[in-house]
């Protein structure tokens, strides 16, 4: 069954994606959400779902770590740390990438779910 694990910020997500290296880890940066549970972007809000439904195409063994990036001021700092970060590059939120490969999609990318379902299912 797929581990799924839900961290908020750059470090924590660094220290998770770090625990399970050697491991097949899908990774989803989007809005972190409010205490009502609302995001600030709304590519998010339309990523999401389909996302969640292609969860089933991800390999049982495999890690999908879904991290808030911080509220919209700090991610649209252009020095904010996920978008300085060498390993991580983010340009956009959503993005849902194959850790430790090239293989990425962003934005309305992550709301096409034959898309999604080719990053998930790729080998």
């Amino acid at each position: 069954m797929v581990q799924q694990i839900h961290v908020e910020g750059h470090e924590a997500f660094m220290k998770t994606a770090t625990e399970h290296k050697g491991k097949l880890v899908f990774a989803l940066f989007s809005s972190s959400k409010d205490g009502a549970g609302s995001s600030w972007c709304p590519d998010c809000v339309k990523a999401e779902p389909v996302v969640k439904e292609c969860m089933k195409f991800v390999p049982d063994e495999a890690v999908f770590i879904e991290c808030g990036v911080g509220d919209k001021p700090f991610w649209k700092d252009p020095n904010n740390i996920f978008r300085k970060d060498d390993k991580l590059r983010l340009k956009c939120v959503p993005t849902l990438m194959r850790w430790g490969t090239p293989q990425r999609l962003e934005e309305e990318q992550c709301a096409d779910s034959r898309l999604v379902q080719m990053l998930f299912e790729d080998e």
